[in-house]
């Protein structure tokens, strides 16, 4: 028997697939984005906060014009927007800014002579690390200038080295890179460092 294009010998087969669609339901209905607890606080504050700034500069008058949670105030995070809500909001936390690991490492001596046939700069110097922390991968930059005091070639290197904190440490000849054959002196200097 058929009636508007229906069988009722699959009748079954339909009652089987009925959970199947109440499940794909469900989980479409709990994926859908709720409002959450910082948004119903953001869109209750206006309405006080417009109360407060309309006051004078008196600090009498300012607490007259807040609103004062009665006994009736829930603290529910599900409470009506329209409800009043206590002012238990802290103040923004006041955010240090890092400092550089720079900052505190500094070289104290350095000195520099030629190797391999002329061509190669060997620079023995000390770091010291005055920060709270230890630091590593220091990148020095090495300037090398003629007796006239014209620049002639600059060289980077990367320590691969820890240096701990409050400490000093030693670098004896040190293979910066090849150099002019005039290069005279040599002045280095700290590029970077990361914070162990």
């Amino acid at each position: 028997m058929r009636i508007a294009g229906w069988s009722f010998g699959k009748f079954e087969a339909r009652l089987a697939v009925l959970p199947a669609i109440a499940v794909v339901g469900c989980v479409v209905w709990l994926m859908l984005p709720q409002a959450s607890d910082a948004e119903s606080r953001s869109a209750a504050m206006p309405s006080e906060v417009a109360g407060v700034t309309q006051g004078t500069d008196d600090p009498a008058a300012t607490q007259a014009t807040m609103p004062s949670p009665g006994p009736l105030a829930s603290t529910d995070p599900n409470q009506a927007v329209g409800a009043a809500v206590p002012l238990d909001i802290a103040p923004p936390e006041t955010i240090v800014p890092a400092t550089s690991p720079l900052d505190g490492l500094k070289i104290i001596s350095q000195s520099w002579r030629r190797g391999g046939l002329g061509s190669k700069a060997l620079v023995t110097f000390t770091l010291r690390n005055t920060n709270d922390y230890a630091v590593r991968d220091i990148e020095i930059a090495c300037n090398f200038i003629r007796r006239d005091g014209s620049h002639l070639t600059a060289r980077r290197r990367i320590i691969p080295d820890t240096v701990n904190m409050k400490s000093r440490k030693r670098y004896a000849r040190m293979l910066v890179g090849f150099v002019n054959v005039n290069a005279n002196k040599a002045k280095c200097t700290l590029v970077t460092a990361s914070r162990v």
